[in-house]
């Protein structure tokens, strides 16, 4: 009960020392905020190159003005460092570290145990401890509660444990670490009500549950609603492709209905930490209680095969102008996995480029955000320049990701034939545009159907 009390009143008080394990798009705003909140935080992270920038008071964060880090130095309420001997000051800790999948598409919770590993040589009891990293139901109380009650700590006594799930929304300009509700599950009482109370004092809104894997879950469910979502989508704009219809109208004529219907839109596949992993983190752990999640693999395999599609759309238009992929000059046109931002993350635009390069095309990328990316060579591959006249010596533009800094109307005007992967060439009536979801219509029988 005396730890217990204790921590509380650090917290109430913001007297609390809190650390934030793992400084990239979640743990870094988290630290930010929890600054502004009144805390003193220190940022562990392994990156050397990271800590050094934060210590310049720089950020690597496209969310996370200069000015924010800037600050938060200057406070002397934020103390980056790569040092794990630091957690021995601290009486909170926030896990932020990657959850990736293995190669056998199976998760790959290294990060999280190791961090553990960690905490454990330099933990001091009544510490709060608070798992962020998407994983799934479970990973809470199996990988974490049980290694230090393994060593006689009592979780709800001697040290305190939560999961929240991140949130994060990169380039969300209306949602964002404070204002986004947080959802927090303690594996007792004490735990939730601790963890309830940090967050409470951190970010606007928080929404307690009655357990860690309540909260595991409804991060799943978030991002596996939204992928099997996106595949049936993505399905049906294949679908209208092969019927000749517009599937962008119809999704427009749908959106009509006041009640009963949300829009999705079809795209060139999914991309970002979340989506393309979470789902398949729920379908491993339903193996282990023998129960197979058919909608969830069935979207992922639609899914990962739409770069597919979009190479055979491509392949399509090509044929028009008596093309082929091989030796054509193709131009990517954005390579972030989504719009207005610089996170390549699982990007569908780096699985089309390699299919092109595959089938023997010479391929560039243009997006003002993504500068560069590695290949599965190891090589460093750039953006070119934004140079209209060598834009218009490319046989095709392949459009993935749509910015907003993008003149849609000078790309058009070049007369280069276009696969639009998203829309957004919207509104630009022009033959060389050819959407996504729709059917490739041969210059010839647009000639008919403009007679007709």
């Amino acid at each position: 009960m005396k730890n217990y009390s204790n921590l509380k009143q650090l917290i109430v008080s913001k007297t609390a020392k809190v650390g934030v394990i793992g400084l990239g798009y979640v743990g870094l705003p988290l630290a930010m905020e929890m600054v502004k909140s009144g805390f003193t935080v220190v940022g562990i992270d392994l990156d050397v190159r990271k800590i050094e920038t934060l210590k310049a008071a720089k950020s690597y964060i496209q969310d996370v003005p200069d000015e924010v880090i800037q600050s938060s130095i200057e406070s002397e309420r934020f103390f980056p460092t790569a040092d794990y001997a630091a957690l021995e000051d601290l009486h909170a800790i926030s896990i932020c570290v990657p959850t990736p999948l293995s190669e056998n598409q199976d998760p790959d919770t290294s990060y999280i145990t190791s961090v553990v590993s960690m905490i454990k040589k330099h933990m001091k009891k009544s510490m709060l401890i608070t798992l962020e990293s998407t994983t799934y139901p479970g990973t809470t109380e199996e990988l974490i509660q049980w290694e230090f009650e393994k060593v006689g700590l009592k979780v709800g006594e001697d040290f305190f444990l939560c999961f929240s799930p991140e949130r994060v929304d990169p380039g969300n300009r209306s949602f964002n670490t404070y204002n986004t509700p947080k959802v927090i599950g303690g594996t007792t009482p004490k735990c939730a009500e601790l963890g309830s109370l940090l967050y409470g004092n951190t970010v606007k809104t928080v929404v307690t549950v009655s357990s860690p894997k309540v909260a595991e879950m409804s991060k799943l469910l978030e991002n596996t609603f939204r992928s099997v979502n996106i595949a049936f989508i993505n399905e049906m704009a294949m679908m209208c492709d092969k019927m000749g219809i517009n599937i962008w109208e119809v999704i427009k004529a749908a959106s009509t209905k006041p009640f009963g219907y949300m829009p999705f839109s079809p795209g060139p596949g999914i991309g970002g930490h979340c989506i393309p992993l979470d789902p398949m983190y729920l379908s491993w752990k339903a193996k282990g209680f023998r129960f197979h999640s058919q909608f969830i693999e069935l979207a992922q395999s639609i899914n990962d095969n739409m770069p597919d599609y979009v190479i055979s759309k491509t392949s399509q238009v090509l044929n028009i102008y008596a093309k082929s992929i091989r030796r054509s000059n193709i131009l990517i046109l954005g390579m972030a996995y989504k719009s207005d931002i610089d996170d390549l993350r699982e990007s569908p635009g780096l699985h089309i480029y390699e299919l092109f390069k595959e089938r023997g095309a010479r391929v560039d990328y243009f997006d003002p955000h993504a500068q560069s990316f590695v290949d599965k060579y190891g090589n460093t591959v750039q953006s070119i320049a934004y140079d209209l006249e060598k834009m218009r010596s490319y046989d095709c533009f392949v459009l993935v990701t749509g910015h907003k800094s993008f003149d849609y109307q000078e790309f058009a005007d070049l007369g280069v034939a276009i696969v639009d992967t998203r829309n957004a060439f919207e509104g630009i009536d022009a033959p060389h545009i050819y959407q996504l979801g729709t059917s490739v219509i041969l210059p010839e029988e647009q000639e008919l159907l403009l007679l007709a």
